[in-house]
C-alpha cells in the first residue's frame, strides 16, 4: 500500500519582548490582536477578544508581580488550526501564580485576573525557565 505524504499544519508564531511597564503590557495586547487578525482571526471575534483579555491579564501580572528592574517580559503567541497558545515569561522565579486562584472578597482591589484566565482558557499553567517562569494559556 503506498504511503501518503503528511503535510504539516502551518503554525503562525509571534514572539517579542516588551518593557515591564504598563505601556509594555498595553502594547503586548494590541500586537496580539493585530497578529491574530493577520492570521485570520478577525478583530472583535470571540477568540480575538478572549486572547486579548488573557494577554492583558498575564502581561499585567508580569509587570506587577514578575518585574525585575532592567528586565523585560516576553510574549509568545502560536496559532494553528484555530488553537491559540499564549505564553508570557518574566524573570521572577519566586513569584508564582496560584494554580487554583480563589475568588477575592468584594473589598479586594485585585486578584481577579487569573480567574478570568481560568474562565476563558481551555487550560493554563506555569512552566519553569532557567531564569524566571512562563505562564501559558491555550484557547480554541
Amino acid at each position: 500500500m503506498p504511503q501518503r505524504a503528511q503535510t504539516a499544519t502551518p503554525v503562525s508564531v509571534f514572539t517579542q519582548r516588551f518593557s515591564a511597564t504598563p505601556r509594555g503590557a498595553r502594547l503586548a495586547r494590541r500586537l496580539a490582536r493585530y497578529h491574530l487578525d493577520e492570521w485570520g482571526v478577525p478583530y472583535g471575534s470571540e477568540l480575538s477578544e478572549a486572547v486579548a483579555q488573557i494577554v492583558a491579564e498575564l502581561a499585567a501580572n508580569a509587570v506587577t508581580h514578575g518585574r525585575v528592574a532592567g528586565r523585560d517580559f516576553e510574549l509568545r503567541l502560536a496559532c494553528a488550526d484555530g488553537v491559540v497558545r499564549i505564553e508570557v515569561s518574566d524573570c521572577r522565579t519566586e513569584s508564582r501564580p496560584p494554580l487554583d486562584p480563589q475568588l477575592p472578597t468584594p473589598e479586594d482591589e485585585s486578584g481577579r485576573g487569573l480567574l478570568l484566565v481560568a474562565a476563558l482558557a481551555s487550560e493554563w499553567g506555569v512552566a519553569e525557565r532557567e531564569v524566571g517562569k512562563t505562564v501559558w494559556a491555550r484557547l480554541g
